[in-house]
């Protein structure tokens, strides 16, 4: 039974305490939380100087905090991970074994997340801390992968594009139909067959649309038609790097 420490109460915490809790391979021994926190029967601390012994300590917190929580643990030698899609490893201080445990989904408060299809990227300092850290990773998801830190940046900034950015069209889109008395679901089965589409085919197979198709008429009448200007400006640059067939 490999025992665990979960460091913070955030999103990706709770989910990882439920994910942990329903494993037979693991155990959470504690959790740590600077607010008030209540996690069922796993005891909770507030302090640092109270957290007990396991296998692996995760930091579970903000991307400017993980530097700072590690460097004022009350102890040296542990395997200590965080799960930072965007931090390096060496931003983890250096008294401690270093890893990452990144789990790579968005997580929403009070919504439940199967985790044995969400992708683990993981990465250790040493060797000999590598299996640990896998069969940590492996005893909740079947997908898990061995990313460096320069690769896993190159992983969050393409899940900033395909889920942040993504995430603001709708909004903006959201937006367009409010102004104009459309009910936003009517785009609902759309946006699920594109998120279909590109499980099939290639982004550059699955594109269409007016820039694909170079339909100058169609682009200048709904240029005409948007009355945000930030909306057009957004239009303007989308339709351009899809004509140009790369990012701007």
């Amino acid at each position: 039974m490999i025992k665990i420490v979960i460091i913070g109460s955030g999103n990706v915490a709770q989910h990882l305490i439920s994910a942990f809790s329903e494993s037979d391979q693991t155990e959470i021994v504690q959790v740590f939380s600077r607010s008030k926190f209540q996690s069922g029967n796993i005891p909770v601390v507030h302090h640092l100087d109270a957290l007990a012994a396991a296998d692996l300590y995760i930091i579970s917190v903000s991307d400017d905090a993980i530097a700072e929580v590690s460097a004022k643990l009350p102890f040296e030698n542990r395997l200590i991970a965080h799960t930072s899609g965007s931090v390096s490893i060496e931003a983890l201080d250096a008294k401690n074994r270093k890893a990452v445990f990144y789990p790579l989904q968005t997580f929403s408060k009070n919504k439940a997340t199967d985790f044995k299809v969400i992708p683990i990227c993981i990465e250790t300092e040493l060797e000999s801390d590598f299996d640990l850290v896998e069969k940590t990773a492996k005893s909740i998801s079947e997908k898990v992968f061995s990313i460096s830190s320069e690769q896993r940046k190159s992983i969050h900034v393409s899940a900033v594009f395909v889920n942040n950015f993504v995430n603001h069209l709708y909004k903006i889109a959201n937006d367009i139909c409010n102004e104009h008395g459309v009910p936003f679901e009517i785009l609902q089965p759309l946006i699920r067959e594109t998120s279909e589409k590109i499980m099939t085919l290639s982004p550059d197979d699955a594109q269409t649309g007016p820039a694909k198709r170079n339909d100058i008429q169609t682009i200048g009448a709904q240029l005409e038609f948007l009355s945000d200007e930030n909306q057009r400006n957004i239009y303007k640059i989308l339709t351009q790097s899809i004509q140009n067939g790369k990012n701007l």
